[in-house]
């Protein structure tokens, strides 16, 4: 069984940063697959990023370039590091887990933190 947790969800102004960790209480952490995905009331939950059990990454067109995913397998925690926010990225904010393989598709992973909200205020 895995169990997820977020923090670091807050409000910030557009432009700042904020970065989101989720930990994780499961064996052998590194050897499953990280990803953040994001919902945003009336929407459906988007993917944002991933980070494989090999450190592969790979990003959503909407946050490339602003948004950084990493892990740190000795402290069993998934980072997100958000920089030059914006209204639009305002939204809850889930880790997820998936033993090995990654993907962008909800029913890739197997597990859910229970979200961290995050308002970027104009």
């Amino acid at each position: 069984q895995v169990q997820l947790g977020e923090s670091g969800g807050g409000l910030v102004q557009a432009g700042g940063s904020l970065r989101l960790s989720c930990a994780a209480s499961v064996r052998f952490f590194s050897t499953y697959s990280m990803a953040w995905f994001r919902q945003a009331p009336g929407k459906e939950r988007e993917f944002i990023t991933f980070i494989s059990y090999t450190g592969t990454t790979y990003y959503g067109d909407s946050v490339k370039g602003r948004f950084t995913i990493s892990r740190d397998n000795a402290k069993n925690t998934v980072y997100l590091q958000m920089n030059s926010l914006k209204p639009d990225d305002t939204a809850d904010y889930y880790c997820a887990a998936a033993k090995l393989r990654a993907g962008v598709r909800l029913e890739d992973y197997n597990y859910w933190g229970q979200g961290t909200q995050v308002t970027v205020s104009s």
